[in-house]
């Protein structure tokens, strides 16, 4: 079972996290090295935050994803690695291992640091910057050197189902790597902020552009959705113990006459567990690329998730998508979704079955709100991929900048004068990194 939230330290510095609201959005002139990142989610399993920054990085410079290691059934093949080209040139790394490392990590994680590092070696990467999404990647990465190390926090994953009871401890290790910590949302960087002194909140951003596409009356009904009676109410996302099935099957038979659209992959928990009624529909997973098709479909989208453990750090990426959709929002009360968009009356809230039902029904009147979709979109304007990415790099180049300084400072320092030489020198100097 994971573990419980460690009590909070006494609070020190401001509530408010400065990269949300503070940090110089000014574009600077790229200059950061190639990006390696380190990450538990396959790239190809859902479409979020992982990709939709790495595929910003990767129009500058090369980026690298290195996936969890793929063991095969037999102990005959031998560690190698597999390559996998996606969008924008992204590299997807994963190393093959034989069936006997899984029960041995100490080893398991040793082959595919050699893996890696001949990999590295044969593609010249040697100025390099490492981005994790997960601690436990540290086992097969920390020998390394990179030049500068980003933890971007996107969960609090000691939280989640089947998470490994050593990753409270990993994670502080990869606290005291880190030059500069990235939150997913405001609740999770109030919980880091402690524990690293240059944390940063980047809360779910969007991508406007392709979910307005919802609000294009040209947008044709996906198939499998078309013959759906309406009121429809709708939930995309994946579909695991964060999800509230006991809220939903409640919903669903509480209101006969509304239909319930859930769009996403089923992980970690047994299907055979999700309420069945004939007004649920559970349509499976689905492309990105297609996501707006079925948001116009729908009356009102919804984020069905628990009050618990696993959902009490968490921000969802869906609540702007629903938005630039045009589509009303009910949600439970999960913190990121109450501020601000709760209280700036921009998404119903309510948790108890009879209450969400009647939030819905708010919701359904609300779509026809001009002033609500007016308030909605000055709202959206001032947030996207394109911004948040944009200041995480400024953060980064002004880090790294700073740690090259101090280096080439230390490399002064160390050379003895060469009385010899002329006093004025227009030979160039060359300083590495840290």
């Amino acid at each position: 079972m994971p573990f419980s939230t460690p009590a909070e330290a006494p609070l020190r510095v401001a509530a408010t996290a400065p990269a949300a609201d503070q940090a110089d959005s000014k574009p600077l002139a790229y200059s950061l090295p190639d990006l390696v990142c380190f990450a538990h989610l396959h790239w190809d399993f859902v479409w979020q935050r992982p990709q939709h920054l790495l595929t910003r990085f990767a129009q500058h410079g090369r980026v690298f994803y290195v996936e969890d290691a793929f063991y095969h059934n037999d102990d005959f093949v031998e560690p190698h690695l597999e390559v996998k080209e996606r969008q924008q040139g992204v590299k997807v790394l994963v190393v093959h291992l034989p069936q006997h490392l899984r029960a041995d990590e100490a080893a398991a994680d040793q082959a595919q640091f050699g893996v890696l590092s001949r990999f590295f070696t044969e593609i010249g990467l040697a100025n390099y910057i490492f981005w994790y999404y997960t601690p436990m990647a540290l086992g097969k990465s920390r020998l390394f050197q990179p030049v500068l190390t980003v933890y971007d926090c996107m969960d609090e994953l000691a939280q989640f189902k089947f998470a490994p009871p050593e990753l409270r401890q990993r994670e502080q290790e990869l606290f005291a790597k880190a030059d500069l910590v990235f939150t997913g949302g405001q609740r999770l960087y109030e919980a880091k902020r402690e524990q690293h002194k240059d944390a940063h909140a980047f809360p779910s951003s969007i991508d406007k552009a392709h979910f307005g596409q919802a609000r294009d009356p040209r947008t044709v009904e996906p198939a499998d959705q078309a013959g759906i009676a309406h009121p429809r109410i709708g939930f995309f996302g994946v579909v695991d113990e964060r999800l509230d099935i006991d809220l939903l099957g409640q919903l669903a038979a509480n209101h006969p006459a509304w239909q319930f659209v859930i769009i996403g992959p089923v992980v970690k928990i047994d299907p055979a567990s999700l309420p069945h009624p004939a007004n649920i529909h559970y349509l499976g997973g689905k492309d990105y690329q297609e996501l707006p098709a079925y948001l116009r479909g729908w009356d009102v989208a919804t984020l069905l998730f628990a009050r618990n453990e696993s959902t009490e750090f968490i921000s969802p990426t869906k609540t702007p998508e629903y938005l630039a959709a045009g589509r009303p929002v009910v949600s439970t009360s999960i913190r990121d979704v109450v501020r601000p968009y709760g209280e700036l009356n921009l998404v119903q809230i309510a948790d108890e079955p009879a209450e969400f039902g009647q939030a819905i029904t708010r919701a359904l009147e609300q779509g026809k709100d001009a002033d609500w979709r007016t308030r909605t979109d000055a709202y959206l304007a001032t947030i996207s991929w394109d911004l948040t990415w944009q200041k995480m790099v400024n953060l980064m180049q002004k880090r790294l900048n700073a740690k090259q300084l101090i280096q080439s400072t230390i490399t002064s320092a160390s050379v003895p004068p060469n009385y010899s030489q002329s006093p004025i020198s227009t030979s160039p100097k060359f300083f590495s990194h840290v």
